[in-house]
Order: C-alpha cells, then sequence, then structure tokens
C-alpha cells in the first residue's frame, strides 16, 4: 500500500507517520511507502531516514501536479491554514483549504479513471463547522443530526470540502472518511495561528517555566482530545468498513469537555501552584469569539458505535504530555 500524507511535517502528521510506521500495514495490506508533503521534512528522529518514509516539500498547490501523477491507495489530508489564519488573510485561507483540497480530490478522480480502483481519502475536518446561526442557535448538546452552521472563514471551509468530498464518494471516484477533529491539546512545539492554540499554550509553557496568556474566561468550556486518542480515533475511522462508518456525512471524533478552569485546576494538581500561577487570564475579544462560538459538549451515536472514547480526563492528558515529552 502507498500512502500520501499532507502536512506531514506538522505535530499530527507526524503522528500519524510514526503510528503508520509501527503498525505496518493499513487495512490489511502492508505498507509500502509513505510518502509526506509539507512546506517542510518531517524533523522528528523517529521518522527521518525511515525506509518507508518519501518526502515533498514545498506549495502544496504547486507541487500537486507532478505529486499526482504517482498512484496513491490512500490519501490522509492532514494540512489546512487555521482559524485565526484564516479570519485575518481570506486569500490564504481560500487558498491552502479549498483549493488544495479541490486539487487533491481532482487528481484522485483522475487516478480512478486510470485504474478503476477508488483511493481512501481521509480528511480532517474540525468541530468549527458547528455555531450558532441566528435562524439556527446552536444545541447545548451536539448529536449525529445537528446541523453545521459554520460561524468562521475556516468553519465554512472545512464544511465545503466535508460536502465535496461526500460528492466524490457519491460518485465512487475515492472512498471518503471525514472525522471532525476535537481541539488537540496538550500539543508540543510552538504557538501555532489557531484561535484555539492557548488550549495547549496554557499547560505547556508554564510546565517549561515559560508564562502564558489565557485569552478567554475560565467558564468557557471546550472540547477536548489528547494527541493519543486523536489518532486512535483517526485510524479506527479508516479501518472501519464503508457500512460501520455509516453514511457519506462527517464522523464527530470522541470530545472531553472541560472548562478553562477546570484545565488550569488539572495543571496545579499535577504541577503545583506555581507552575499553575504562570497563566494570566487576559481575554481577547477576537479570540474569545471565535472560541466561544464552537460547541463543547457531544453525543453521537456513531462515534460510540465505533468503539471510540473520549480522554477520561485532563489530568490523564496532561500525564500523558510529560511522559511523552520526557521520553
Amino acid at each position: 500500500m502507498k500512502i500520501l500524507i499532507t502536512g506531514g511535517a506538522g505535530f499530527l502528521g507526524t503522528m500519524l507517520t510514526r503510528a503508520l510506521i509501527e503498525r505496518g500495514q493499513l487495512r490489511g495490506r502492508t505498507i509500502a511507502s509513505i510518502t509526506v508533503t509539507d512546506l517542510v521534512a518531517p524533523s522528528h528522529p523517529s521518522v527521518v531516514g525511515h525506509s518507508l518514509l518519501r518526502v515533498n516539500t514545498g506549495d502544496l498547490l504547486a507541487n500537486a501536479p507532478q505529486l499526482f501523477k504517482e498512484d496513491f491507495d490512500a490519501v490522509f489530508h492532514m494540512s489546512s491554514a487555521v482559524s485565526a489564519e484564516c479570519e485575518a488573510d481570506f486569500d490564504l485561507g481560500l487558498r491552502s483549504n479549498l483549493d488544495a483540497t479541490r486539487l487533491i480530490l481532482d487528481g484522485l478522480r483522475a487516478q480512478f479513471h486510470r485504474t478503476g480502483q477508488a483511493p481512501l481519502f481521509f480528511f480532517s475536518s474540525s468541530v468549527a463547522v458547528f455555531g450558532s446561526d441566528p435562524a439556527l442557535p446552536l444545541p447545548s448538546i451536539v448529536q449525529d443530526t445537528t446541523l453545521p452552521t459554520p460561524q468562521s472563514s475556516y468553519g465554512i471551509h472545512k464544511f465545503v470540502c466535508e460536502q465535496l468530498i461526500a460528492d466524490y464518494t457519491r460518485k465512487g471516484y475515492i472512498d471518503g472518511r471525514v472525522a471532525r477533529l476535537m481541539t488537540v491539546s496538550v500539543r508540543p512545539g510552538r504557538p501555532n495561528g489557531a484561535a484555539s492554540s492557548f488550549l495547549s499554550g496554557i499547560v505547556r509553557e508554564p510546565l517549561a517555566g515559560v508564562a502564558s496568556v489565557c485569552p478567554v474566561e475560565l467558564s468557557t468550556a471546550v472540547a477536548l482530545a489528547s494527541p493519543a486518542t486523536t489518532i486512535d480515533g483517526i485510524l479506527k475511522v479508516v479501518e472501519a468498513t464503508r457500512e460501520a462508518f455509516g453514511g457519506r456525512t462527517a464522523l464527530n471524533l470522541p470530545a472531553l469537555t472541560v472548562t478553562v478552569g477546570e484545565m488550569l485546576q488539572a495543571l496545579e494538581d499535577v504541577a503545583g501552584k506555581s507552575v499553575a500561577a504562570l497563566v494570566t487570564v487576559k481575554p481577547d475579544p477576537a479570540i474569545a469569539r471565535i472560541v466561544g462560538g464552537w460547541p463543547s459538549r457531544f453525543d453521537c451515536r456513531r462515534t460510540r458505535d465505533l468503539g471510540l472514547k473520549s480522554d477520561e480526563s485532563f489530568r490523564k492528558i496532561i500525564e500523558q504530555y510529560i511522559q511523552m515529552i520526557q521520553s
């Protein structure tokens, strides 16, 4: 099996690459190669120089025509411009999210016409597809039947791509699987342009002895998932049969609901008051508006039917992060 991962040098892309290398197979087939495409090459020691790894660096839109001269059995589309970036630069969001996804889908459609086989296509969507519209307020608990009404450019992009993938799947060009990822916390590395970046930063930075700013009120409730739970969910989604996945619409990955205040309490419980005191609450209206518009509670039958479970507690997530950075 030949696999392509876009955004493969990013944190989740690298974790997915590592997981696939460790498994050695996908859907019962031996993995022959994993092509990773991103602006930069992967840097994690566990993947650099691995015999299965092929690296394609540069702009995805520029590289795609040459990239899709090769046939792939599975594509994991993980790359995108993130929420705050899309609000700040409208054209960047359109180009990175809509144009790139459409180009990949058409590359796979051309492959289908060459080979007669529909490749697996996984798309990482987001709970940002949900929002509260004046005509259709967001319910307190999101269910499988909750209609997405995005309230940000990023959310719009993700929802548009979801529908394109559903249609390409309906036509038989791909076997499309879309999962809406919860905010992943705690991510290592540096802050990024996502509005949700602080949900890792208020733990990651204090644990490193660095001050951090929390841009929302402590009462703000959020839906989170650890990196390990997220990768496990992605792999279970792509391994599921078409029937078990249950249709062509996106599936919500499992969520742990916590308030920001509860996150900081967990940080204090694990690392002590002096570490938690490095976080200063300083509300940013723009960030608070975006994050506050996202759903925080989910009850989804399809998720449960696939055997997907949320993290046990945020304390466990912090302990997982500490173990990861120490290993």
